[in-house]
């Protein structure tokens, strides 16, 4: 009976601290000294909500830039990779429907959570000729887009960590906002 009571005790006592006072805390924490990551970093244009920067979405129209294909169709509930083999002809025919987009290198197979909001700048620029061919663009507002390109491209974290990356949102606001 000694020992049931102890586990009942510990139970209460972990209950109370993982279940109650560390999300709490985390909360806390997290609304203090990173409230807008905290509240989803979303973006707004002209007072609507147009989406998050930390979740990628579908961008169907050429005249915009695409993230990277989403294995679970950019739900954040099924987000995922596709696990499907190298061999597969689902991937297969998936790469082909890809390339003949135009599209090559990372943009032919999906991101590992299916919801990566970012590109690498290599990426964005082989976008580009899709883009300035169906908005028409001139050899100046050509260079603008290039030019918007680099300016929304993202450092290394800290200088340190991961690649030099675009988010795709933030960028094809830049467009509508510029051209």
């Amino acid at each position: 009976m000694k020992n049931f009571i102890v586990a009942v005790k510990m139970f209460l006592f972990m209950s109370l601290l993982t279940g109650i006072l560390y999300p709490l805390a985390v909360t806390v924490v997290g609304q203090g000294l990173f409230a807008k990551k905290a509240a989803g970093s979303l973006i707004e244009k002209d007072g609507v909500l147009v989406g998050s920067e930390l979740i990628a979405q579908r961008f169907v129209s050429d005249k915009y830039f695409w993230p990277r294909p989403s294995a679970g169709d950019y739900a954040t509930v099924a987000s995922g990779a596709s696990n499907v083999a190298p061999t597969s002809v689902v991937l297969k025919k998936a790469v082909a429907e890809r390339q003949a987009h135009g599209l090559s290198g990372e943009m032919l197979f999906a991101s590992g959570s299916g919801l990566d909001p970012h590109i690498s700048p290599e990426a964005a620029k082989d976008q580009m000729r899709r883009i300035v061919a169906a908005r028409t663009l001139s050899a100046e507002k050509t260079a603008l887009v290039d030019r918007l390109i680099q300016e929304y491209t993202e450092d290394r974290q800290g200088g340190l960590l991961g690649e030099k990356r675009v988010n795709v949102l933030r960028l094809n606001l830049a467009l509508d906002k510029n051209l």
